[in-house]
């Protein structure tokens, strides 16, 4: 089946949907070396993708073994429903990271 094209939608119809962005600012202070940060983050990240169906990704402080910034995405029909699922991500986050959460930034944007 063929794709269709951008802002096409469905047989003629319209879609609006809504791609929710989680920034979670980490530090794992007991970290010794990336192999120990990467287990924290490996369990983190399988821990919130199969709870929320979202899609979780590493995208900055790879070399560093204690620091990194983990993005979240949720797409959703409206601004409430990903910032539904993104505010539980957050709240599963702290529950399993405590005071290694340093931040968390939530940016919607409809498409």
């Amino acid at each position: 089946m063929p794709l269709t094209p951008w802002g096409d939608g469905c047989k003629g119809v319209p879609v609006e949907y809504v791609v929710g962005v989680l920034s979670l600012q980490i530090h794992v202070e007991y970290s010794r070396s990336l192999k120990d940060k990467r287990r924290v983050l490996r369990s983190l990240k399988d821990r919130l993708s199969k709870r929320h169906n979202i899609a979780i990704a590493e995208v900055a402080g790879q070399n560093s073994h204690r620091d990194a910034v983990v993005v979240a995405t949720a797409v959703a029909s409206s601004e409430h429903g990903t910032r539904r699922v993104l505010d539980a991500v957050h709240q599963d986050a702290v529950r399993v990271l405590g005071r290694s959460l340093l931040s968390a930034d939530l940016d919607p944007w409809v498409a």
